[in-house]
């Protein structure tokens, strides 16, 4: 349903909840553009100052990759100051894949709702957000599920919210008069403020199907998160995902996170072996491998910089048909999906990366 970034939103509505203490939002310092400026938006809708309430992590001097233990201080040393703790699954710049299951499990410990961004995760690496007690996640389709730039995207909500979502689309209706208030909920504030602020934004969708066309204009929510979904999905964004999809059926997460472990391990293999920086050689061109080496903390995505400039190297790349991607400031992404990408893809590309190195060093 809708887009990454609109999902993010509405899941926010119903999960941000800050009160004078508790109204930090804890995420990433290099977290991707469009979050900060989600997180940044719901801030101020309630009332708050990003400088205040953006509680954003950087990793310590010298290194890449937030390390899990700095995560779990943070949230403990916090205590009540944290609403809600949003990280990446896999973060889009480094690769770094991040454990979800200890986050939200340190988050739920002090009191936090906890969410992820899985765009660079869905399609990519296994997750288990219920078994997990993960509150809520958003992602795209666009990236690992190859649906298309642009495609649908996705959300998840933990079961055990589906009661209080209910709730709150009641209280909505009875401040609308149409039900007596006090006949629903106790007469307790906190509770009353609790579930009032768990409400979120409605459309037509999100109507159970089989009264949506009664449009007797009373919302017959669906239950959990099929009752965040605002308008009808747009057919020609439907028909790749869905191709996409069928053929994701023919196999299974865990077959392919087998075989991307593998792909990956080997394209770091070739990159270490051939183009490690040389001390007998110190003119010569070297990459470095930016994402931890630890297959248990990254997808397939390696991000490597390089002694020469980057933008020489992914012009000599897309010059001899390779298709990465650039991010600034230094980074090259390279990921060998393991849904269509063979080990021959792998050993070409490093191939082509030693011609591409060698021009670059030449210019």
């Amino acid at each position: 349903m809708n887009g990454l970034t609109v999902n993010l939103h509405l899941l926010l509505l119903s999960f941000y909840k800050p009160t004078a203490t508790r109204h930090k939002i804890l995420m990433e310092d290099n977290a991707f553009p469009s979050d900060h400026y989600a997180v940044e938006s719901q801030i101020r809708l309630r009332g708050h100052d990003p400088k205040d309430s953006m509680l954003c992590l950087s990793p310590r001097p010298g290194e890449e990759m937030l390390r899990t233990e700095d995560i779990l201080e943070v949230i403990e040393q916090q205590d009540d100051c944290i609403a809600v703790v949003m990280f990446s699954g896999v973060q889009y710049y480094t690769g770094q894949l991040f454990n979800m299951e200890a986050i939200t499990r340190a988050g739920h410990k002090k009191g936090c709702y906890v969410g992820f961004d899985c765009a660079h995760a869905a399609g990519n690496v296994e997750l288990k957000l219920h078994d997990w007690g993960v509150d809520f996640a958003c992602w795209c389709s666009y990236k690992y599920v190859n649906s298309g730039a642009g495609g649908l995207a996705g959300a998840f909500i933990h079961e055990k919210h589906a009661d209080v979502m209910v709730v709150a689309q009641l209280v909505f209706t009875c401040l609308l008069g149409e039900f007596r208030l006090d006949t629903m909920i106790s007469n307790d504030q906190n509770n009353l403020f609790h579930v009032i602020h768990s409400s979120r934004l409605l459309g037509w969708w999100g109507h159970d199907l089989k009264t949506r066309f009664q449009m007797d204009h009373v919302m017959d929510l669906q239950p959990g998160v099929n009752g965040y979904r605002l308008s009808n999905q747009p057919v020609l964004l439907v028909c790749p995902l869905q191709a996409s999809l069928e053929i994701f059926n023919m196999t299974s997460m865990q077959a392919l996170r087998r075989k991307s472990i593998l792909l990956t391990g080997y394209l770091e293999y070739l990159i270490q072996h051939y183009y490690t920086w040389d001390p007998s050689r110190p003119d010569k061109p070297h990459v470095t491998i930016l994402t931890p080496s630890d297959p248990q903390q990254r997808g397939c995505q390696l991000s490597l910089s390089f002694s020469v400039p980057v933008g020489r190297v992914f012009q000599e790349l897309e010059r001899r048909g390779v298709v990465c991607d650039m991010r600034q400031p230094s980074v090259l992404r390279v990921a060998p999906v393991p849904l269509y990408n063979s080990f021959s893809d792998v050993h070409r590309f490093v191939e082509l990366l030693g011609a591409s190195l060698a021009a670059s060093g030449q210019k």
